[in-house]
């Protein structure tokens, strides 16, 4: 089965009417996030600010995204998983790391709702930039939600291991009542050339081809900042990380494909998705630019998958996670008996 056809049937919404669980969605964006769980069986309701990412997400999936803005005092509906990508400039490697300070900071406000839901699970997503200058931050927002009773997990996590034809690395945090894991890696890279197949040689008269000023102005940013190789797509390896500047705007790192025949191309709003991991089936609402936006802010649906997957196994087997630790204390105290004699 091709990589394609693959996530066209893996990646389809359903509800599981025996878990019966509901995932709030903040900062949902076009349902990147939301889509690895409806294609677990979770039900969805999601906000996000944005018009054309939330006609997005209610254009392709079961759930019901609403257009708002969020703030700390918005009351949602009830539900017993929050997750989000909450906004990540003040993280960002690239951005000035004003944390609380920024005015873009979200963390305030996913605080907030997992203060007024209390949710059996909790799950949120965010730039690598967070593990650095900004570490001081994530530490008090998961001191925050240690205080409202959850365990902690966290850590950083690459796309590419989890079945994503991209390297996109992303800091997930992970907070449950009974403890909990993380997902493991999946042993499998999937490749640029395995995700677009064929359409990495296609093009048409709407194809945006490099200009020989295009190529001289590429040549001079790879020169500058010492790259080794020129950063087109490798078909033999997963991309590098999609983002809403190397998509949308005509920089020097803009990601594109080289045909057979030297010419090289800007990748498209469908290619883009595919290395996102979105299905086919799944469209984008809105121009060119505001698609590869949209694309270039979401959660890689695959990796989403996987983060869903983990959940609904702990919901599941909590119980099991129950006795386990039961049977754990059992044993010390038993050792300890037998230690004293």
């Amino acid at each position: 089965m091709k990589y394609w056809e693959e996530i066209n049937e893996k990646l389809k919404p359903w509800i599981d009417t025996d878990l019966d669980k509901t995932v709030l969605d903040l900062f949902a964006g076009c349902g990147g996030l939301s889509l690895g769980f409806e294609a677990n069986g979770f039900k969805t309701i999601g906000y996000e600010m944005d018009e054309n990412a939330t006609k997005t997400y209610n254009k392709n999936l079961l759930g019901k995204c609403f257009q708002q803005k969020l703030a700390t005092d918005t009351e949602y509906p009830k539900a017993d998983i929050v997750i989000g990508g909450p906004p990540c400039q003040p993280f960002s490697v690239g951005g000035k790391q004003l944390g609380l300070k920024d005015s873009r900071d979200g963390f305030p406000i996913f605080l907030s709702a997992i203060q007024q839901i209390d949710p059996e699970v909790l799950l949120f997503e965010n730039v690598r930039g967070m593990l650095y200058k900004n570490k001081w931050y994530l530490k008090e927002v998961i001191d925050e939600l240690e205080n409202l009773g959850y365990f902690i997990n966290y850590a950083l996590l690459n796309a590419k291991d989890y079945e994503v034809p991209q390297n996109r690395e992303r800091v997930i945090v992970l907070g449950t009542k009974k403890r909990n894991r993380l997902p493991k890696k999946i042993n499998r890279k999937v490749t640029a050339g395995e995700a677009l197949g064929e359409l990495a040689f296609q093009f048409n008269d709407n194809s945006k081809f490099f200009t020989k000023s295009m190529d001289e102005y590429v040549a001079k940013y790879e020169k500058a900042s010492k790259c080794i190789n020129p950063r087109d797509l490798y078909l033999n390896r997963p991309a590098r990380t999609l983002t809403c500047r190397n998509l949308a705007g005509a920089t020097g790192d803009m990601h594109r494909v080289r045909l057979k025949d030297g010419r090289r191309r800007r990748i498209t709003v469908r290619e883009a998705a595919r290395l996102q991991s979105f299905p086919d089936w799944f469209t984008f609402v809105g121009t060119e630019t505001n698609q590869f936006y949209q694309i270039g802010n979401a959660v890689a649906p695959y990796f989403a998958f996987h983060l869903a997957k983990n959940v609904k196994n702990y919901l599941s087997n909590e119980q099991t996670y129950l006795i386990t630790e039961n049977q754990q204390f059992k044993l010390f105290e038993n050792e300890a008996i037998y230690q004293s004699r």
